[in-house]
Parts: C-alpha cells; sequence; structure tokens
C-alpha cells in the first residue's frame, strides 16, 4: 500500500520537509509515504470559492480511480491513535492506496469532500498547513508502530 499526502502549498520551511521526510524514512517500504505539492490558486482578485476550485482540479488530479480517500477536514472526525492504526491495517488489507488531501488557505471544496471516503479532523484547533505535513506523518508512523508492536507509541 502507497500512502500519498496530496498537499495544495510548495516550497515549505525546511524543518517541515525534514519533519516529513524524518517520518517518512521510518516507515516500511510495503507502506511507502509520499509527499504531493500541487501549487496554490492565484489569489490575487479571486474569490475564495474558485480559489478553492481550482486548488481541487488540481488534488484530484493526482488520484488514482482505486485509492481510498481522506480529507483533512475541520468538520471531520477525530480518530484516536488506536482508531487510526485500525484503519491503515484494514486499508492495507484492502490493498488499495491511501490518499490524504490537504487544502490551502480556504480549504478543501466540495469536490474534495465529495470525493472523499472519510473526512479527517486532526484537531478542532487551527494548524499552519504546513504542519499539518509533519503531523500527518508522525501520525502514520505512530500507528504503523501501533500495529508492529514497536514502543514508540505509548498509550
Amino acid at each position: 500500500m502507497k500512502i500519498r499526502l496530496i498537499a495544495v502549498g510548495q516550497r515549505p520551511p525546511a524543518w517541515v520537509s525534514e519533519g516529513f521526510q524524518d517520518y517518512a524514512r521510518r516507515l516500511p517500504r510495503e507502506m511507502p509515504l509520499v509527499l504531493v505539492e500541487v501549487a496554490p490558486a492565484a489569489r490575487r482578485n479571486l474569490p475564495a470559492e474558485r480559489a478553492r476550485r481550482q486548488e481541487a482540479e488540481r488534488l484530484l488530479g493526482h488520484l488514482g480511480q482505486k485509492d481510498h480517500v481522506i480529507a483533512l477536514d475541520v468538520k471531520g472526525r477525530e480518530w484516536s491513535t488506536e482508531i487510526l492504526a485500525g484503519k491503515l491495517d484494514g486499508w492495507r488489507m484492502q490493498g488499495n492506496d491511501l490518499a490524504l488531501l490537504v487544502g490551502g488557505a480556504d480549504g478543501l471544496d466540495e469536490l474534495c469532500l465529495q470525493r472523499a471516503h472519510e473526512r479527517l479532523s486532526l484537531s478542532a484547533l487551527t494548524f499552519p498547513h504546513a504542519l499539518v505535513r509533519v503531523i500527518v506523518a508522525e501520525q502514520i508512523y505512530r500507528a504503523w508502530t501501533l500495529l508492529t508492536g514497536h514502543p514508540y507509541h505509548r498509550a
């Protein structure tokens, strides 16, 4: 199973790239975590709805038909690490690739939310989009360690 984090935004700060790569490198070869960056919409004189739609088209262009899609959305459900680990194990058994969508400054367009099989909220708090990349990578790694009995996760 391949996991792709498909995110609006390019050229994050070095600490974001380093943090994401640190956790991605820890995952096994049979479950690689890959970051796909898409360009944000040019927001100059562009209504938020049109910007979100442009970004949605770019995000959706990276999805395969069989991908299990998760939209990161503030209105989504919050999962515990244990729930994420169980879901990760189930997706792995199904054999489909996993795609997580992260919107731009104005969030995800309805097209992305409709395409998603599930909606996930990382927290009721608002995080910078770059930081979300590191949080997601760490949580996927943590869920993997929970499944494999590695001592990284302490409940």
